[in-house]
């Protein structure tokens, strides 16, 4: 058997330009290689690239959000703070949100300018309290939790019997 690892995601967008901008403002990328108006290949941690962005032009069809494809790409920050701090640009920046507990991370999911879904989020299985495994569990965080510093778990709600 031979072993692999996730290499780049390649997205498709509308706007070149628009996009370079939304990626390297909210996910410290830089661009290592532009071709023109056709390709963008964006970099965090010294590799080729981690996105590679193509422009499929302004009259490009809108992703169906129940097709199939791509759900999302995400990206892990280092801890809470981090977290934080990104939620912090994205709503400053007016991107609709959503917060989720996972138990075994806290997430935010988004969409960047071309509907392609997007998620950062927090690994919170090594924390005292964090969960190993998912079960299928969401569970709304909210930005105060998420701002105000606490790491305690989401209390699960539960079901009646």
């Amino acid at each position: 058997m031979y072993h692999t690892r996730i290499g780049h995601a390649h997205l498709k967008v509308r706007d070149l330009t628009r996009s370079i901008e939304f990626y390297t403002k909210f996910f410290d990328l830089r661009v290592i290689e532009r071709v023109g108006d056709h390709y963008a290949f964006l970099t965090g941690c010294g590799m080729h690239h981690e996105i590679a962005l193509q422009n499929v032009g302004n009259s490009a069809p809108q992703p169906h959000p129940y097709g199939t494809g791509l759900y999302h790409v995400a990206f892990e920050v280092p801890d809470r703070e981090s977290l934080a701090a990104a939620y912090q640009a994205l709503t400053a920046a007016n991107v609709q949100v959503a917060l989720v507990d996972h138990l075994i991370s806290w997430a935010m999911y988004f969409d960047d300018p071309d509907g392609n879904g997007l998620e950062i989020y927090w690994d919170t299985r090594k924390e005292a309290w964090g969960q190993q495994l998912w079960h299928g569990r969401n569970i709304h965080l909210t930005p105060e939790k998420l701002l105000a510093g606490g790491c305690e778990p989401t209390q699960p709600e539960r079901s009646a019997n």
